[in-house]
């Protein structure tokens, strides 16, 4: 075993991966990186919280170990937009009201970002009824699809509201470019 650290791409930045072997992405993500917008909730992968984007794909940074990250490409919100910048998913939230005291909002985000380009190439949810044709994405197949994200406080109405805007601007713009 040789006694090189792997490197990740995080927020298009290569970073050197922790030498502690049982150090969490959350851990290294917040206390080594100093990205603190991806939040420990319940430390153990139930709520969403730590929701960041791996490969593109969406996963919960407390049930992975940095280590295991060597090569992949990372994101999280403070690459999505800025305060003079919002992407369109944060202006929805911001529009729609869709958090309340903010906590999931990053990890919910994070998820929705992921969630849209899986719309995008139509993987199915266990709420799709129609397998051989891309999904709609309805109210349930939304809801389904955000179900790994929990919100203490309850804004899951504003939250659904947000996605479906930034979904019809998707499907305007692409009419628009057609």
């Amino acid at each position: 075993m040789g006694s090189s650290i792997g490197v990740a791409i995080v927020n298009g930045v290569p970073n050197q991966l922790p030498l502690d072997s049982r150090r969490t992405l959350l851990e290294w993500l917040r206390e080594d990186l100093g990205l603190t917008g991806t939040k420990k909730g319940c430390d153990h992968g139930q709520c969403g919280a730590c929701t960041v984007l791996v490969d593109g794909r969406r996963m919960n940074s407390c049930l992975s170990l940095a280590q295991l990250h060597e090569g992949d490409e990372i994101e999280t919100i403070e690459s999505i937009g800025t305060a003079d910048n919002l992407s369109a998913l944060q202006h929805a939230f911001v529009t729609h009201d869709g958090f309340q005291c903010g906590y999931c909002t990053p990890g919910q985000i994070c998820s929705a970002k992921a969630m849209m380009q899986e719309l995008a190439e139509g993987w199915a949810s266990a709420a799709t009824d129609e397998l051989t044709k891309a999904p709609t994405p309805t109210v349930e197949e939304l809801r389904e699809r955000m179900s790994g994200n929990l919100c203490r406080c309850g804004a899951y109405s504003n939250i659904i509201a947000a996605l479906q805007d930034v979904i019809e601007q998707d499907a305007g713009s692409q009419g628009a470019s057609a």
